[in-house]
């Protein structure tokens, strides 16, 4: 059987590795997704909103000037 640096076996291993956080976040309570965001508060997810906005926006106008590159050199 193929043993890890602990000298524990895969199966051993496995187990301990889901199981003891498992434990460890069932200790904790469970996930929390209020604030999810970097930044978690309304400024800086508005921020976010804007710049993700800018992204899409920059991304779109690169796509149109490589279809007018395209057309203008199929002309």
């Amino acid at each position: 059987m193929t043993k890890d640096a602990e000298g524990r076996g895969r199966f051993r291993q496995w187990v301990h590795e889901t199981f003891d956080d498992m434990w460890f976040r069932s200790m904790i309570g469970p996930a929390q997704t209020k604030g999810a965001v970097q930044g978690c508060d309304e400024g800086a997810r508005e921020q976010w909103k804007r710049d993700l906005e800018n992204r899409k926006r920059y991304t779109r106008e690169q796509r149109e000037r490589k279809r007018l590159a395209r057309e203008t050199n199929r002309a």
